[in-house]
């Protein structure tokens, strides 16, 4: 009888750790559903842009000057001297956009502070506002950096091959393969269609080396 009894405590005792456990899975289903994932559009927009933008820039302005010189010299200068000025001009142009966000969005705080004199919501929805306030120099580092992370992929890839047909097609593969992962990482990310996401991307970084490239020779030819 006693074991019986020490059976049925036992059982009446897992029942609510079985629950629990089903309700904290249930839980973080439901927390990963309703992620809204549009709140990291805008670091993942300066990011993905500012990396993409380094890749398919440098490697179109190596491949222009590829399409005029042969010399690796002048493709690896070429494209250092458009990372830096891409880092630069990617810093810059975020850091002037996020404070005219930031001035906007200061403005509209005092004036919802001057609506809310005297309310006691005051102080705590002053306080939450300064927290969500976008940060300039934060976001212009963060551009920056994805550029030149970006713009190291044909660098790397041209830097220690002199064969220049063999150099041009290394670039071309290199380029390829980061403009597949970052637009798989930004659909990812994103909760995006990754295919659709991905093809566009490549697309993109091909017609502009291929119209750069054109175009460069063209103009070489001609004896301009």
């Amino acid at each position: 009888m006693s074991s019986n009894q020490t059976s049925l405590n036992q059982a009446k005792f897992a029942l609510p750790n079985n629950d629990l456990e089903r309700h904290a899975t249930n839980l973080e289903i439901e927390s990963v559903d309703n992620f809204d994932y549009s709140k990291r559009s805008q670091w993942l927009r300066a990011a993905v842009l500012g990396a993409n933008d380094g890749l398919v820039s440098t490697a179109s302005l190596m491949m222009g000057v590829g399409a005029a010189k042969q010399d690796i010299k002048a493709m690896i200068i070429s494209g250092f001297a458009g990372l830096v000025a891409g880092a630069c001009s990617m810093a810059i142009g975020e850091f002037v956009s996020v404070y005219s966000q930031l001035d906007i969005e200061v403005a509209q705080m005092k004036r919802e502070k001057e609506r809310m004199q005297g309310s006691d919501r005051e102080v705590e929805d002053t306080g939450e506002q300064k927290e969500s306030l976008p940060n300039p120099l934060q976001a212009a580092a963060a551009s920056a950096l994805a550029f030149a992370v970006g713009a190291m992929v044909p660098l790397l890839a041209a830097s220690f091959i002199k064969d220049y047909k063999v150099r041009l097609g290394v670039v071309v593969a290199a380029v390829t393969l980061a403009l597949v992962v970052f637009g798989w990482l930004g659909a990812v990310l994103g909760r995006a269609p990754v295919f659709r996401s991905a093809a566009r991307v490549l697309v993109g970084g091909w017609m502009a080396m291929a119209i750069t490239f054109g175009l460069t020779k063209l103009i070489s030819s001609s004896g301009l």
